[in-house]
């Protein structure tokens, strides 16, 4: 504990810092907790959108593999060169406990319809094309949600400090002050009220 003045003034100035380092503490707390939770959907939407990606990933590789085999590498690549018209994803920010967040919305690519000829290329390449254009926002999303839970756990982590930090060292100094403070305040009560006894009794005599 720093040294302070025990005064009544000193008392009361620590008193109003106990008092506003408790709701500080408690609105931390709160966050934390909300924080918490927010945390465990965002966990549980990723590992939601990784199972998606994953699924379609896998159906569009098997797809473009049977692809492959009924056409022909050569004809596959020739299909494959004429690309989509690429569209930008909208970006924006969103809030979670006072704190922005991105939020990254996609359309596929070239509205989702295919870009090359139908004459000599193989339904599967369809259908493995479709599935990939679809991966597309999937990804972009994922994308947000990753990074969302990445500011989510260092935020967790600042807020911790921040809590442990006010419940581990500034409030039991602050009610160590206190308990000093009032301590030395009746202990100086005391000795006025026995020099003052004194004084009455020396008086008498």
């Amino acid at each position: 504990m720093a040294t302070v003045n025990p005064t009544r003034m000193e008392l009361q100035r620590t008193k109003k810092r106990l008092s506003t380092a408790s709701r500080g503490h408690k609105l931390l707390k709160d966050k934390q907790d909300e924080m918490a939770r927010q945390f465990m959907v965002y966990i549980r939407r990723d590992r939601a959108l990784r199972r998606e990606i994953e699924a379609l990933l896998g159906s569009a590789m098997e797809k473009m593999t049977l692809a492959e085999a009924q056409m022909g590498t050569a004809a596959l690549e020739e299909a494959l060169m004429i690309s989509a018209s690429a569209k930008k994803p909208t970006c924006g920010e969103t809030h979670i406990m006072s704190m922005k967040v991105p939020q990254i919305e996609a359309a596929p690519q070239g509205g989702g319809t295919i870009s090359y000829g139908f004459a000599f290329t193989s339904e599967k390449l369809d259908a493995a094309y479709l599935a990939i254009n679809a991966l597309i926002p999937k990804l972009y999303e994922l994308a947000a949600v990753e990074k969302t839970c990445d500011m989510l756990s260092d935020e967790m982590e600042r807020t911790r400090r921040r809590v442990n930090a006010l419940e581990y060292v500034m409030i039991p100094q602050m009610e160590s002050t206190i308990k000093y403070i009032t301590a030395k305040l009746e202990d100086n009560e005391r000795s006025s009220t026995v020099r003052l006894m004194k004084i009455k009794e020396m008086m008498r005599t």
